[in-house]
């Protein structure tokens, strides 16, 4: 199945897991939840979907490699007790606690969350000396004589024996107390967190052109070529930086994360072409209505590719515009809470108190390990409003309802912001509409156009929002039934064209 599917299936199965009946009992006992084996090739994305899933159901989670233990680590180090039997006094060896079990209530002490997820990768590559405690671990959940804490969940990750020659195969006494979920590379599932998680327009435009290179590990005279979605990740953090920096992503520089020396090649003589369209056909000025009849007409007549490419420029702006908007929005209604608090208490409550309050909150969410980047990030700005609306009101000596005026005229002034973006990204977007109708009409290229819209999750959030008619006539006009199929398939045979290099 495919890693979003996989993600479902292991969220579904800790929430059932940790189901309680009207005592409190968990209603599967520990000896009953079986410990999920997720099993698939390197590079997918199976750490982040265990991130995912701790934040959403909001527990905690312990992440081990367990490559880097040794066999001291795990059980814990031998010591000698005295213990007495029928009169006789014995030297008993026992152990101290497994380091990997410590983590677990180290944890729950420093979070205050006492239900979670203990993730242990590469589950199929410990060492000799290991194996027979990993299997332990897996069918008793212990770790020498360390029980798991309840209301712990193990998952496991592995990778199958044709990606890693250290693999250890499981015997079928494990794999008959494991919950066992088969995962595959999938690029349509990775395009969607893809734009969730911002990677760069480049990446998305040329896998989108290439999928067969979005995943690829080949075994040749040379050793392994491969390329994974981790590689892509990685290197779409590099492309922003080297942006900012001036520098150039060139084939050497691919190589160092697409370790497949065509996929590389061919990726970076892409990417400069799509850095020579983007000067040439000026993305900026299109999205603010303004192009020439000469711009159009030449557009038109260029290769499919490169109408793709200028699509993926029109949509990676776009996509910019989109995600401020929705962090924005996210902002504004979090600072709407504090100030309806401030309000509805300003009788015992002054507005530097709720400031304290919201630190307050920032730092306890902090704590819970449960706060993802983004979420801090508008977290922060929050309480960096608050701040600067307090230091506003202190000097002008606002007191009484005339405070409450001027906090009333400071928000409007940053509700007034988010409304002048989102006015902008909507007037951008129909620009983008009216450009793509002037140059390509009813088109493969406007079908590619609205189906990157539908796949970004900040896109289809700020249509839901603000609605588009243009969005919804060419929504409705290109994407269902016949049509949609219709269209779709001339793209495949234009790609399988260009594969071809045929013009």
């Amino acid at each position: 199945m495919d890693i979003r599917r996989a993600k479902q299936e292991i969220k579904d199965s800790i929430e059932a897991y940790l189901a309680k009946d009207e005592f409190g009992e968990y209603r599967i006992p520990a000896v009953r939840q079986r410990p999920v084996l997720l099993m698939g090739p390197p590079g997918i994305g199976k750490t982040q979907i265990m991130e995912q899933i701790a934040h959403e159901l909001e527990i905690a989670l312990v992440a081990y490699t367990i490559t880097h233990h040794t066999r001291q680590s795990a059980v814990g180090l031998p010591f000698i007790r005295e213990k007495e039997y029928g009169g006789e006094t014995y030297s008993v060896t026992e152990y101290t606690m497994s380091e990997i079990i410590a983590s677990v209530y180290e944890k729950m002490e420093k979070t205050g969350i006492h239900e979670g997820i203990l993730f242990i990768d590469e589950i199929n590559c410990v060492s000799e000396t290991l194996a027979p405690t990993m299997l332990q671990f897996l069918q008793g959940k212990t770790f020498g004589n360390q029980k798991m804490p309840e209301g712990w969940i193990i998952v496991a990750a592995g990778n199958p024996p044709q990606y890693n020659k250290s693999v250890r195969e499981f015997d079928v006494v494990t794999l008959d107390r494991l919950k066992k979920i088969d995962v595959e590379a999938d690029f349509p599932v990775w395009k969607e967190y893809a734009y969730r998680q911002g990677i760069h327009p480049a990446v998305i435009s040329y896998l989108e052109l290439r999928r067969e290179n979005f995943y690829r590990i080949e075994n040749t005279v040379d050793g392994k070529q491969f390329v994974t979605a981790r590689g892509w990740e990685d290197l779409s953090e590099l492309i922003y930086v080297y942006e900012l920096l001036g520098k150039t992503v060139d084939r050497d520089v691919a190589y160092q994360y697409l370790q497949h020396p065509t996929v590389a090649k061919d990726f970076a003589n892409y990417l400069e072409l799509y850095y020579k369209y983007k000067k040439d056909y000026s993305v900026g000025d299109v999205l603010e209505g303004k192009w020439e009849d000469a711009a159009a007409a030449k557009i038109r007549t260029a290769s499919f590719d490169e109408h793709l490419s200028i699509i993926s420029l029109l949509n990676g702006k776009l996509g910019e515009m989109f995600s401020e908007c929705y962090r924005m929005d996210a902002y504004v209604s979090r600072l709407y809470e504090y100030l309806i608090c401030y309000r509805e208490n300003r009788a015992t409550m002054m507005l530097d108190d709720v400031r304290i309050m919201a630190e307050k909150d920032l730092e306890k969410q902090k704590k819970s390990e449960l706060l993802t980047k983004e979420q801090e990030h508008i977290f922060r700005r929050v309480t960096e409003a608050l701040t600067r609306f307090t230091s506003e009101l202190k000097g002008e000596l606002f007191i009484g309802d005339s405070a409450l005026d001027e906090v009333r005229r400071m928000f409007a002034g940053e509700t007034g912001k988010l409304d002048e973006l989102k006015q902008k990204t909507a007037e951008m977007l129909e620009n983008a509409f009216r450009f793509l109708e002037e140059t390509f009409g009813e088109s493969q290229e406007m079908v590619a156009f609205v189906t990157e819209l539908n796949a970004n999750y900040f896109s289809t959030w700020f249509i839901r929002e603000n609605g588009s008619d243009m969005y919804y006539r060419y929504n409705k006009g290109l994407l269902f039934d016949d049509r949609q199929q219709e269209i779709l398939g001339e793209m495949d045979e234009a790609e399988g064209l260009l594969n071809q290099g045929i013009k």
